[in-house]
């Protein structure tokens, strides 16, 4: 049973969030953004340095949501802490919207980074600590990536480069959902094992069920307390979790429904935010 009710009913808050504002647009990244809602939560509500009415503030910890399509859930997000209005959520990918499918730091209030080319979001986030270290900031720079986005060969630099230049300012996941655009990862381009794989690049490297609030939450406090070298926290997830349209289904990268197909999904989550509240 976990300890934090509060980053419980945040994560449920942030899934029912996500999938209103994706049911009113009738399409959208489904699957990659409910596998990290709990990080988001536990990021947002309680581990990163930030301040919804000063965005723009210098000391702020950053987020760089490398795997750009999770961006409703990242919007879900700032929007429940205020950066902007719920409401807002519902102009998600429309003519004229803040809120464009990947995420711009142009457009949205609190995203700190534009991403979605996938395989650059680790360079950004080297920069950002790097850039920190410089300033004299004790800021943390946070890096999400996707297990599919892992394919790509900058992400391996980025890997070397983050330990050559001993960043512990940068904590970063993997989002292992074992799925990505196209099918599976193992199918596609098989990845081998992820704790090896960063360990051996010189990163501390944990791995944690990544819908488990008090694991994703301790291995960020570990991954603070570590000195001399970046953090990789590697995320056992479900792509689609919380998500019945979603859940458990190969092609959920990115997918159409009606309001009717996306019904018992609302239903479901907000059945489980309620149940989180009461718990």
């Amino acid at each position: 049973m976990e300890k934090n009710k509060k980053l419980r009913v945040f994560a449920e808050e942030i899934r029912v969030e996500t999938l209103k504002e994706l049911a009113h647009l009738g399409f959208g990244h489904v699957g990659g953004s409910m596998s990290v809602v709990e990080t988001l939560a536990v990021l947002y509500g309680e581990e990163m340095r930030i301040d919804p009415q000063n965005p723009e503030w210098e000391d702020r910890d950053k987020l760089v949501m490398s795997k750009g399509h999770a961006g409703p859930a990242l919007y879900a997000t700032l929007a429940l802490l205020g950066y902007f209005p719920l409401e807002e959520l519902l102009t998600l990918n429309r003519g004229g919207t803040n809120l464009p499918s990947h995420c711009d730091r142009l457009k949205t209030v609190g995203v700190d980074m534009t991403t979605g080319s996938l395989g650059q979001g680790i360079s950004l986030a080297c920069g950002l600590a790097i850039g920190n270290r410089m300033m004299g900031r004790d800021a943390y720079t946070y890096l999400v990536l996707g297990d599919g986005e892992c394919n790509e060969g900058q992400v391996w630099e980025g890997a070397m480069f983050a330990s050559q230049f001993k960043l512990d300012n940068l904590i970063a996941f993997v989002d292992l959902n074992k799925q990505q655009l196209d099918g599976k990862c193992d199918d596609v381009m098989h990845l081998g094992d992820m704790v090896d794989k960063f360990t051996a690049f010189g990163w501390n490297t944990l791995k944690v069920d990544g819908h488990d609030i008090d694991e994703v939450q301790a291995a960020v406090r570990a991954g603070k307390a570590t000195h001399g070298k970046p953090t990789m926290i590697v995320l056992d997830t479900e792509k689609g979790r919380g998500c019945a349209l979603a859940e458990g289904k190969v092609p959920n990268h990115h997918i159409a429904f009606t309001a009717e197909e996306i019904a018992p999904s609302l239903v479901q989550a907000e059945a489980a935010l309620e149940a989180a509240r009461k718990a």
